[in-house]
């Protein structure tokens, strides 16, 4: 994409503020939607829960870049926070779509975040974008996420929907947490340790994000996740050996679902997602492999 001005909410969380640096060293003018008064011409300001953005801050941009929500893993998920994580995905999607769509001139694309989740519990199937959703609370939230995007569709703008696996990463995100407690040698296992994570380096995820950018051939949902998913008991394996430490705590199955309720299901379950239309469309991953994208978030 030649030098352009792009729009990015959620820019300040783990997947958005890399974004924005690798964005920003390539010479883009980028706008970031803050949830206050904006402090100059690169920021626009917006309520999500509200729906109102000022929509003058997005006049000229040639992308817009929806990254925002609450923390999946943030908080147990009780009615309260379920709203929380539904209402700053799907109301804040919306306001943006309909924003971009009444654009005297919209933008190029209307990059939206997704995740995995859409496809729920698929043990040891493999799932591609051709999937149907899965059952439960984060199917049904990523299919009212994506949804959520209708207007910018309907205005003729092209809109892709990025759903995002588990991101390797030293800060945020799972893990975040993870590293703190292998590098003190109390990792383990989650429950059977059998369950399929669908991971992809913080690296691959912004590359990613970049080339459904600039493609203007490509649409829809894809699937942002490394070529082959590693199990729990493999990823534990690998955490072992990239830091050099000990992997003997694990936590059984039903300490987890006593410690965080509904949310264990996600981290016990088993979710076997490749990447089928992002490896059509040419991208090559450059950390395709769990050890290798362990290594690159330790050095960032």
């Amino acid at each position: 994409m030649e030098r352009s001005r792009i729009a990015v909410a959620g820019a300040s969380g783990l997947i958005g503020s890399a974004l924005v640096r690798s964005l920003t060293a390539d010479g883009h003018e980028v706008v970031r939607l803050v949830r206050r008064a904006a402090r100059g011409e690169g920021e626009v300001c917006w309520d999500p829960e509200e729906q109102y953005i000022d929509t003058a801050g997005l006049l000229g941009c040639h992308a817009v870049v929806n990254l925002a929500g609450a923390g999946i893993g943030d908080h147990r998920w009780t009615d309260a926070y379920k709203k929380t994580l539904r209402d700053s995905r799907v109301l804040g999607t919306a306001a943006l779509a309909e924003a971009v769509a009444a654009l005297p001139e919209p933008p190029r694309v209307f990059v939206s975040g997704s995740a995995i989740g859409y496809y729920g519990e698929t043990g040891d199937r493999a799932v591609d974008e051709t999937a149907p959703p899965g059952d439960g609370f984060l199917p049904s939230l990523c299919v009212e996420w994506e949804e959520a995007a209708d207007a910018a569709q309907e205005a003729g703008v092209r809109t892709v929907f990025v759903r995002t696996g588990l991101v390797v990463a030293r800060e945020g995100g799972a893990w975040g947490r993870l590293f703190p407690l292998f590098k003190a040698g109390l990792g383990g296992r989650l429950g059977d340790g059998r369950q399929y994570w669908s991971f992809i380096s913080l690296h691959d995820e912004v590359a990613a994000i970049r080339h459904l950018m600039d493609r203007e051939d490509l649409s829809g949902p894809f699937n942002l996740t490394a070529p082959q998913p590693r199990t729990n008991r493999e990823i534990t394996a690998a955490m072992g050996r990239v830091l050099h430490r000990p992997t003997l705590f694990p936590a059984p199955a039903q300490s987890l679902r006593l410690a965080l309720g509904e949310m264990a299901g996600d981290v016990l379950g088993s979710a076997r997602v490749l990447p089928g239309r992002l490896l059509d469309s040419g991208f090559s991953f450059a950390q395709p492999e769990i050890d290798e994208a362990l290594r690159a978030a330790l050095r960032s």
